[in-house]
């Protein structure tokens, strides 16, 4: 245990958590005067000008604002704050949903992947929206309050030292020293994530009842794990049928219907106005996505191409935005320009004083920029940089359905 724990420190630089990287890579993108220390003269001079003013045309019920902290967890908090709302869409009491038990479930199933793969899976502490759904399937759920997964002298999520010795123990299991595997590796993979994360619960009592992770799922929650599709959009795959999400936390291989680009935004559009909200996942490290003002966009310009005013004002109203296209799109997705950066929850819609279309999201990053805690993405933005969205398949339209036969 001695070497795996000195093996863990020595790599543990390397697996800082993705999402305090991904912090520190868009922390910078947001508008000049919005900055502590801009010039009064030049904040006096942009209250001239019109900024953003939207308004809200759907708010579906949701549940408040969380933050994941120090650890790649947001496909969890995103996908269970969905649920939330799927449990207040039906009618019943909404009740937060440990991420953390999810994410425990996960890494016990990825260990599994990842040995069995000879160490040639992603390793790391991301997943996908069907992770949750797949979980909730096989192990149930609990409430946050019976498991918060915080068993390590913090009051907020930390998991990089975790992930680190999780590897360690993994990479010495999959070096094969005895010749052949022994079924002594689990138990000492899971001590150690039930060190840092705490046992799961066997059984519970929670409003007065006793529950297991799976009659909670059945009792409280009420969704049906097969009544939730995935749907992602790509040229190089045939629409309108199964593909392989090809991103590396795709650790289970999961593969999602693949639609024609429009039909991402369509089917947004058509589910929030049935009442159905919408598990997003996406890429946000570019500049012209801005956690601190709230918004993203595509501006018509490269950054690059740009000069020093109009990026510092990118963010300070409306802007005319570039046209994607399905090869556009896929280009970004092919040359790594559209990574699978983040998780969040699409609960509603706005539009500007413009008239532009926005999609209210939900982040798990706290409450700390503009709009306590919530983005606003534009239409362009989505169908640019989505990865794939999970909702319940009411919430897609009937022809699509019928070309997808579900």
């Amino acid at each position: 245990m001695k070497k795996f724990i000195t093996l863990a420190f020595v790599i543990s630089p390397l697996l800082v958590s993705a999402q305090d990287d991904l912090m520190k890579k868009i922390e910078s993108n947001h508008s000049y005067v919005t900055t502590p220390n801009a010039p009064s003269a030049k904040k006096e001079e942009v209250k001239e000008k019109k900024k953003y003013e939207f308004n809200t045309i759907i708010d579906l019920e949701h549940t408040s604002v969380r933050n994941q902290a120090s650890s790649g967890t947001c496909w969890s908090y995103s996908t269970n704050s969905f649920l939330e709302s799927e449990m207040m869409r039906m009618g019943k009491e909404p009740i937060e949903l440990s991420q953390i038990y999810s994410a425990h479930c996960v890494y016990l199933e990825k260990a599994d992947a990842y040995v069995r793969m000879h160490g040639s899976v992603a390793w790391g502490d991301g997943g996908e929206a069907h992770d949750v759904i797949n979980m909730y399937a096989k192990y149930g759920a609990v409430p946050q309050e019976v498991y918060t997964g915080l068993q390590y002298g913090t009051t907020k999520n930390k998991f990089a030292e975790m992930m680190a010795i999780l590897k360690s123990v993994l990479d010495a299991v999959v070096s094969n020293p005895n010749g052949h595997l022994t079924p002594s590796w689990k138990k000492a993979y899971e001590d150690v994530l039930n060190s840092y994360l705490g046992e799961m619960p066997g059984r519970f009592r929670f409003d007065n009842k006793w529950y297991t992770p799976k009659s909670f799922a059945e009792q409280r929650v009420g969704i049906h794990p097969e009544d939730y599709v995935e749907l992602s959009s790509f040229i190089s795959d045939p629409p309108y049928k199964k593909m392989m999400l090809m991103v590396p936390d795709n650790w289970a291989f999961q593969r999602v219907y693949n639609v024609q680009m429009e039909d991402l935004t369509d089917v947004i559009d058509y589910a929030l106005n049935k009442g159905f909200t919408v598990a997003w996942g996406a890429d946000v490290s570019e500049k012209y996505f801005s956690w601190k003002n709230g918004v993203a966009y595509v501006p018509e310009k490269d950054y690059d191409d740009m000069d020093d005013s109009e990026k510092k004002y990118m963010f300070d109203g409306p802007k005319d935005e570039r046209i994607i296209t399905p090869e556009l799109r896929q280009k970004a997705f092919d040359n790594y320009e559209t990574t699978d950066d983040h998780g969040m929850h699409i609960v509603g819609m706005a539009e500007d004083q413009n008239g532009r279309k926005y999609y209210i999201v939900k982040n798990s990053w706290g409450d700390k920029n503009d709009y306590k805690g919530y983005i606003y993405v534009s239409r362009a933005y989505v169908r640019y940089k989505t990865t794939s969205i999970l909702l319940h398949k009411n919430g897609v339209p009937s022809p699509l359905r019928n070309k997808m036969n579900f």
